[in-house]
C-alpha cells in the first residue's frame, strides 16, 4: 500500500489543498499510513502553490485510531514502528508551517483524535464523537502525541479524555475548545475556513505558529533523537494484548 491508495490529494481554489484519508473502512492507523501521511504533508509544505491544507475523510468514522486487529499481534519491531509512525505523522501535522484545518465528519477516537488536535482549526459534524481510548486499550501515549495533547487541551479536558477513555459529543468538545465550529456541512465549511486562513501572509503565519508551538516541537524532536521513536522494551505492557482483545469484543 502507498499514499496513492490511502491518501488522496485534491487541489481547490485559493491555494487550498485537501488530504482525504481513505484507509477503509475506518482510517485505522498503521505505521505505513502514518509515514505516508507525513510524507505527503512534507510535499505540500514545499509546494508554493499550496497555501492551506484540509484533512477530510469520506467514511462514517473519521478515524478509529490504532488498527487493533493488526496491533494485537505486533512484535517488538512492529511496536517500535507504530510508535515512530505516531510521533512522526502527528508531529508533521503539528509543525506544518501552513494553515491546517480538520473536517471531523464522524468519530475521531484514540490516535485518530490527533489529526484533530494537531490541526490549527477544527470543524466537526454535530454527530461527531471525540475521545482518547488508550487507557481502555492498555496502551500509554507515545511522547509526540502526549506533548501535542498537553499543548492543545486544557488540564481538565486532558484528564477527562485520558483517564476515562470515554468519548465526548461534538457539543461538549466545542464547549471545551477541542472543536472550533460545528456544522452539518463539515467538509464545505472546513474548505471555506481554509480559504480564509490562506489569505493570511504565509511567512507571518508560519512564524507566529512557530512562536506558539516551537518549544513543544523542539521537545518532541529532542525526544525522537534520543530514542523515543524506538522504545527499547516496545510499547506494550503485560495488560495490552488482553485489553485490545476485550475492545475488539
Amino acid at each position: 500500500m502507498s499514499a496513492e491508495t490511502w491518501l488522496e490529494r485534491r487541489d481547490h481554489a485559493e491555494g487550498v489543498t485537501e488530504i482525504c484519508l481513505k484507509r477503509a473502512p475506518v482510517n485505522a492507523l498503521c505505521p505505513e499510513f502514518l509515514m505516508d501521511f507525513a510524507g505527503l504533508l512534507e510535499t505540500l509544505v514545499h509546494d508554493e502553490g499550496v497555501r492551506a491544507i484540509v484533512i477530510t475523510s469520506p467514511f462514517k468514522v473519521f478515524s478509529a485510531g490504532l488498527d487493533l486487529k493488526e496491533a494485537q499481534s505486533y512484535d517488538l519491531g512492529e511496536q517500535q514502528a507504530i510508535v515512530k509512525g505516531l510521533n512522526v505523522g502527528f508531529l508533521a501535522l503539528f509543525s506544518c508551517p501552513k494553515p491546517t484545518v480538520c473536517a471531523v465528519s464522524g468519530a475521531a477516537i484514540a490516535g485518530g483524535l490527533f489529526f484533530v488536535l494537531a490541526a490549527d482549526f477544527r470543524v466537526a459534524h454535530p454527530a461527531a464523537k471525540l475521545g482518547l481510548a488508550e487507557v481502555r486499550v492498555g496502551a500509554d501515549f507515545p511522547f509526540g502525541p502526549m506533548e501535542i495533547a498537553r499543548a492543545t487541551l486544557d488540564p481538565n479536558t486532558l484528564r477527562r479524555l485520558m483517564l476515562t477513555g470515554q468519548p465526548m459529543s461534538a457539543d461538549d468538545a466545542h464547549r471545551c475548545g477541542v472543536i472550533d465550529i460545528i456544522d452539518e456541512e463539515t467538509r464545505a465549511r472546513a474548505l471555506a475556513e481554509a480559504g480564509r486562513l490562506a489569505q493570511n501572509p504565509p511567512l507571518t503565519y508560519a512564524t507566529i505558529k512557530r512562536q506558539i508551538r516551537g518549544s513543544v516541537i523542539q521537545q518532541i524532536e529532542h525526544a525522537a533523537a534520543h530514542g523515543a521513536n524506538e522504545p527499547r522494551g516496545g510499547w506494550y505492557n503485560e495488560e495490552t494484548r488482553a485489553a485490545m482483545a476485550r475492545m475488539m469484543g
